[in-house]
């Protein structure tokens, strides 16, 4: 279709509709298996513009598709139309009622922010995703979630009590509790709400067809289902004889994955907040079999929650930087576990519950331990638990962990029976299923490993599903639990329901949307579940080259393929990580971890030029264009998809295409420049300073004007060397001090402190100087990487040979011996040893205050403030707590760490004209309000040389290297 058909819809919208080649690659994919190329996607502003986008909809006969985050696994967000996203407009908390316990919101408000805004009232959204720190109220009304407390705190669906809603012909309608009364008074009138309740009046009143409801729908008792329309749910109103008071049409709604109407705001129930103190039980297993004979006992305990997790996720979480440290409870080599939660409102009711919960596991016998978690450390399990979805995409080439079904739920006292029928059926077709999720709602997420690039995968894909849902309907479960019908799942609800009853679907689905534009092809006339995969089926594999090694992951593609879309990186600036700076300011989808990696896979597999080079794209460019290269997705993207590396051999490739700007030329070699310049650094700095010769500088090499720039200097750090080491004693063993390009030139006193504390502390101290190649990296100059790092490589193998520690100040330049040179090199051993004897220098200082040879004896006793702001690649590569260890040495030293995220710079990135807004946007997020209500005598750390510049510009406040501080702490 021609642009100029959307042309018209944007003319008339307050908000953005956009239908480039990059938008719709962006939107193309969910977290499912499935890619449908839509025609664009609209971000309406106001409810005028979702009613002119239904109209446009109606009059043109396109589909549209409701999309908040994007994280469904069922394929509901992606669909050949128009795609709607509501999450970057619709995001406001419109009120809360607090008599009612009630709060009513936009769909785009994300369920953690929620609760955060919820909690000075002391109230809480109950249903708790996987996804909660990203997913959006909206998405959760879409498909009913439920997520780990629906034992506790029900479905979604439980606690919707109105929505207000755009219908098919374009009128607004609420849709909350009526009496039969009020129900009778809705059907009167010509309007098209009263047709819709004359309708599902007309089909449910029949006996025959509430009677065919009631045989075939799955199992009452089982609260996650959310298969077909929930008509099961409005025979429960007295206005078709059932027990409850009321009829609510929302009911239907909720799990209608956005086809029956447009949902704008919505008003849930809340409960107040769980007790405050709270345990955890994690029971392990020698067998899977064994793990589910305890979920029926232990359910009948008032729990929490009840989780399961096995073998297979356990192992992916091995392999990931963030998720390592959350695994310290997990004893042995369990084949499954159980995380069994209980709360209470005093230490007394909660150790009888966790006594209890122990002597009915003990009862059994067949858990091998049995440890209880506390405090902080039952979030860090159930952080585990969360990951485990997105740890599935770790599986490194072709095979995944595929998403078909993985949301059965039966009743409970039928889990057992399901799960080894289900397991007979998988080593029929010779599959190691993957289990984990919620064994107390009887729902676990089962998934096969399947190669979806291959035709006889993908008829393993149906058949597996076919098998299952048979299996599923003999025990009137229900296929859908919690993660919807979609695409994946839609084909088999007359399987789940009966034709009858699906007939049924076909109809109220005409009531509510005639013509069909409401997110077709889910539920009812379902798309095909083995079609429109995100891989072209017995495909070619595209011959991807690269001059940096990506054979960890069989290659950049698969890299970049290692995104299974559910969204991590969608998560704000409210919430901990730092992941996707430039997605925290833009809300934009094209600058998420996901997005990127999306976007390079989309355009490197069906590139849309016809240049040799795949890589030669300027949707890629785009994409890339905001990344910080913080490295941050590094560590907490649970596929550990590392955009910064991508970004760098993008740039390389891309560069060598189309060749390489000056202004990446001039921050690629700026290293040397600086060298240059400080051999005359007061004329230099003079120069910097000045507003005309200055500004004229920054003008012509692309720099904001707003913008300080860095002062150079010239100094011998040998000759300091050797003067400090003359006057102090050497008592401890010898160290490496690294002494990178920043340091050298732009950071001198920093340097000078590290020498002087290192004497004064008793270490014989060798500098070391070399220039890293960071700089090379940032502007994809990755030839010249390459050759710093085998250069460097050479004399770092001599330390490391000896077991010196090498030491780094500045985190980008020393980190990159751990991280980038493993990808510069063909010795990949050789690059390990000296990743293993590399540190950042408090690092190494933690490590001898851990070991004892450090003490706070040789600091001052004076009382200090201190606030560290770390940098990104040390949050990502290694941690924050040897920062916040080292600057504790003093005894009176109080020393926070600021939950900053990355500060916005990231070396040049700030410095560009065009990208100085956003670089400060980000840093005002967090970092600077932190700063700025610090008092003026609290210390700000800061070990980044980019993140003190940033301070600096961002606060006029200066921060200091960590060793700096401790260098001015000493008494000795």
């Amino acid at each position: 279709m021609k642009n100029n058909f959307l042309s018209k819809l944007q003319q008339d919208l307050e908000g953005e509709v956009l239908y480039d080649d990059l938008t719709k690659s962006l939107y193309a994919t969910d977290a499912s298996v499935y890619r449908k190329i839509p025609l664009g996607a609209a971000f309406p502003k106001s409810v005028e513009d979702i009613k002119r986008i239904i109209e446009f909809a109606n009059h043109e006969s396109i589909g549209i598709i409701p999309r908040t985050a994007g994280t469904s696994l069922a394929g509901q967000c992606v669909g050949d139309g128009l795609v709607v996203d509501v999450s970057k407009y619709f995001t406001k908390i419109i009120k809360v009622d607090e008599a009612k316990k009630q709060v009513t919101v936009q769909p785009g408000v994300i369920r953690d922010e929620l609760n955060q805004y919820l909690k000075p009232y002391g109230l809480f959204f109950g249903p708790n995703t996987s996804t909660s720190n990203r997913c959006m109220i909206g998405g959760m009304v879409g498909n009913n979630s439920s997520g780990t407390t629906s034992i506790q705190y029900g479905v979604t669906r439980d606690k919707v009590v109105s929505l207000k809603t755009i219908l098919a012909d374009g009128s607004e309608a609420e849709f909350g509790r009526l009496s039969s009364i009020e129900f009778q008074e809705k059907m009167k009138g010509n309007s098209f709400e009263a047709s819709l309740y004359k309708n599902i009046y007309n089909e449910l009143i029949d006996k025959e067809v509430s009677n065919e409801i009631i045989t075939q729908f799955p199992k009452p008792e089982i609260h996650r289902r959310n298969t077909g329309y929930a008509v099961d749910e409005l025979l429960k109103s007295n206005v078709f004889g059932g027990p409850l008071d009321y009829f609510n049409m929302a009911e239907l709604l909720c799990g209608s994955e956005g086809t029956l109407a447009f949902t704008t705001e919505i008003t849930v129930q809340l409960d107040e907040l769980p007790p405050a103190l709270s345990a955890m039980v994690v029971t392990h297993y020698t067998s899977l079999e064994d793990c589910l004979m305890d979920v029926v006992p232990v359910m009948e305990h008032p729990l929490q929650l009840c989780e399961m997790m096995d073998k297979v996720i356990l192992d992916c979480t091995k392999n990931n930087r963030a998720q390592l440290a959350n695994r310290f409870f997990v004893e042995g080599d369990p084949e499954a576990l159980l995380m069994l939660q209980v709360s209470a409102h005093s230490e007394i009711e909660l150790n009888k519950a966790v006594d209890a919960l122990i002597k009915t596991v003990e009862k059994s016998g067949l858990s091998y331990a049995n440890p209880v978690l506390v405090g902080s450390q039952i979030s860090k399990a159930i952080e585990l638990r969360k990951a485990g979805l997105g740890l599935l995409g770790n599986i490194v080439g072709d095979m995944k962990a595929v998403a078909c079904i993985e949301d059965t739920a039966v009743a409970l006292p039928d889990l057992k029976d399901f799960i080894a029928e289900f397991s007979v059926i998988m080593k029929g077709y010779k599959q190691n299923a993957v289990y984990y999720a919620h064994a107390g709602a009887g729902e676990l997420h089962l998934r096969p490993i399947l190669n979806l690039k291959k035709s006889t995968d993908v008829a393993l894909f149906r058949n597996i599903t076919t098998d299952v849902a048979k299996l599923t309907k003999k025990y009137r479960g229900s296929f859908s639990g919690e993660h919807g019908d979609g695409i994946v799942r839609a084909e088999f609800i007359p399987l789940m329901i009966g034709k009858k009853n699906y007939e049924l679907l076909r109809r109220v689905k005409s009531y509510f949307d005639p013509k069909g534009i409401l997110n077709p092809g889910k539920i009812v006339d379902a798309y095909p579940m083995d079609q429109s995969f995100r891989y072209e089926v017995d495909r070619e594999e595209p011959n991807i080259e690269t001059l940096m090694d990506f054979s960890d992951s069989e290659g950049i593609l698969k890299a970049a393929e290692k995104c299974n879309g559910s969204g991590d990186c969608r998560k704000t600036h409210h919430m901990n990580g730092g992941m996707c700076p430039s997605y925290h300011a833009t809300k934009n989808e094209k600058d998420t971890t996901r997005g990127r990696a999306n976007t390079l896979r989309e355009f490197l597999t069906n590139p849309k030029s016809t240049a040799q080079n795949n890589f030669d794209s300027q949707e890629i460019k785009e994409a890339f264009d905001l990344c910080l290269s913080c490295k941050a997705c590094a560590s907490e993207c649970p596929s550990n998809v590392d955009v910064a590396t991508l970004k760098a051999e993008f740039l390389y490739q891309y560069q060598e295409a189309n060749g390489y700007p000056l202004r990446g030329k001039l921050f690629a070699y700026n290293t040397k420049l600086n060298g240059l310049a400080s051999k005359v650094s007061g004329l230099t700095n003079a120069v910097y300073e000045s507003k005309f010769f200055g500004g004229l500088l920054k003008k012509s090499s692309g720099v904001a004007p707003e913008r300080s720039l860095p002062k150079v200097y010239s100094f011998n750090f040998d000759k300091h060397l050797q003067n400090t080491a003359n006057q102090y004693p050497i008592n401890r063993n010898k160290v490496v001090l690294y002494i990178d390009e920043f340091t050298r030139y732009l950071d001198i006193e920093v340097g000078k402190d590290a020498i002087t504390l290192l004497i004064k502390l008793g270490y014989e101290v060798q500098l070391f100087y070399a220039e890293s190649g960071r700089t090379f990296l940032s502007k994809g100059f990755l030839k010249q990487a390459k050759k710093l790092a085998l250069k460097n490589m050479v004399e770092l193998k001599k330390f490391a040979d000896q077991s010196i520690p090498i030491l780094g100040l500045e985190p980008s330049a020393i980190l990159s011996f751990r991280d980038e040179y493993k990808r510069l090199t063909t010795d990949r051993i050789g690059a390990q040893h000296i990743a293993d004897h590399s540190f950042l220098i408090e690092e190494f200082l933690a490590s001898e205050i851990a070991n004892g040879n450090l003490s706070a004896s040789s600091f001052t006793t004076e009382s200090k403030d201190v606030k560290i702001h770390n940098h990104c690649h040390q949050k990502a590569l290694s941690n924050q707590k040897v920062t916040f260890d080292i600057l504790n040495l003093p005894v009176n030293y109080k020393v926070s760490i600021i939950p900053s995220g990355c500060c916005g710079m990231a070396g040049s990135f700030g410095y560009e004209k065009e990208h100085y807004e956003t670089s400060m946007k980000i840093g005002g997020l967090k970092l600077f309000p932190a700063v700025s209500k610090s008092s003026p005598d609290t210390i700000i750390a800061a070990n980044g040389t980019s993140c003190r510049h940033q301070i600096f510009d961002g606060t006029k406040r200066i921060a200091k290297h960590p060793v700096s501080i401790l260098n001015d702490a000493l008494v000795s």
